[in-house]
């Protein structure tokens, strides 16, 4: 991995193959290939039920963004792009996953879940893997 440029490919594709399995019951995971395009990692699709068993067009939208973690959770920039992203595409819930590659880490220290505010008060939730 350490010889390849973007280095949260392998996280992510991990990451994607657990969500996969939970949208596979109804949802869909749109996947950003293109580097640098201003778009998401991943946004969670969700069709809503209206309780008839019937899916109107109106969906749940949750936007996934990845990083690698970089000499600490601080430094490691990602709430106000997944705020930017959670405005473009429309959805209700951010969520910023941050992938702890160092090595010689337990799992009880890269293992966290905390909220986070953004400079417009969107609360994103931060993933520590």
């Amino acid at each position: 991995m350490e010889r390849f440029q973007y280095k949260e490919a392998g996280p992510q594709l991990l990451l994607q193959a657990f969500l996969q399995r939970i949208v596979n019951s109804g949802g869909r995971i749109e996947r950003e290939y293109g580097l640098g395009r201003g778009r998401t990692d991943l946004l969670v699709v969700w069709p809503q039920d209206d309780g008839n068993g019937q899916r109107p067009d109106a969906s749940q939208k949750f936007v996934v963004e990845c990083k690698v973690l970089h000499k600490g959770l601080d430094r490691t920039v990602g709430v106000e792009q997944t705020v930017a992203y959670m405005d473009r595409c429309g959805a209700e819930a951010g969520h910023l996953v941050v992938f702890d590659r160092r090595e010689g880490r337990s799992w009880d220290e890269k293992l966290f879940r905390l909220r986070r505010k953004s400079a417009k008060g969107d609360e994103i939730e931060v993933w520590g893997m």
